[in-house]
């Protein structure tokens, strides 16, 4: 891929537009699956809960969320409307127990302590203030809940072409920081690695990535 073709994928990767997105969006899906369960699993949904998953792509995943226990509750928050609407559309048949939000990306359009878990893959590197959307998330967040938040480290982040397009990449130390700076208090690392096709080709290629599970 040209340098073009890296910066149009960047772009639609940071927020999927029209035709293009849809593809990107997945694409991600694809790519993203292994770090997305991973996730899910570490929030250890239970009954009666409700979740809230930031920037949820169209949101293949879904059905892994609403079969993790009774009753669960989702909700999806993006800032593509293409990825908005081909999450709705892809989803119908759970309408019932899921909805999707689309929104500017900096206030979460959601009362105080309305989740019992949070979880977001592959996002953080967007944020413009992540302090203060840290911040966000602690006050919709429960007092007992759980969030999740998961990216690719840096080393690994910055062999990857596109990610010199407006990528603001994090070691877990500059993650464990930068949170430390939100009202969260808790937090535990853990590390994975798994082999992917890569997003520019059909390579398979080794990522290093991270979760952190975050309570007040």
């Amino acid at each position: 891929m040209d340098k073009e073709d890296l910066k149009i994928l960047a772009q639609n990767l940071a927020n999927p537009q029209g035709e293009k997105g849809i593809e990107t969006g997945e694409m991600m899906n694809a790519t993203n699956i292994g770090m997305t369960l991973e996730s899910i699993k570490m929030l250890a949904i239970e009954d009666n809960e409700y979740i809230l998953e930031i920037g949820h792509g169209n949101a293949g995943h879904l059905k892994s969320i609403l079969n993790k226990a009774c009753n669960v509750k989702y909700t999806g928050i993006d800032i593509s409307e293409t990825i908005h609407n081909e999450a709705r559309k892809l989803n119908e048949p759970f309408k019932d127990k899921a909805n999707f939000v689309l929104y500017e990306g900096e206030k979460l359009p959601f009362g105080d302590k309305v989740f019992d878990k949070i979880f977001t893959v592959n996002t953080v590197y967007f944020w413009q203030n992540p302090v203060e959307y840290l911040n966000e998330i602690y006050r919709v967040l429960k007092d007992t809940g759980i969030f999740v938040l998961t990216f690719g480290q840096r080393d690994f982040m910055e062999k990857l072409p596109f990610t010199q397009f407006d990528f603001n990449l994090y070691n877990n130390d500059e993650m464990e920081e930068t949170v430390s700076k939100s009202y969260f208090k808790r937090m535990k690392i853990s590390e994975r690695e798994e082999k992917v096709k890569s997003k520019t080709g059909d390579e398979t290629i080794t990522r290093l990535y991270t979760i952190l599970t975050i309570k007040k």
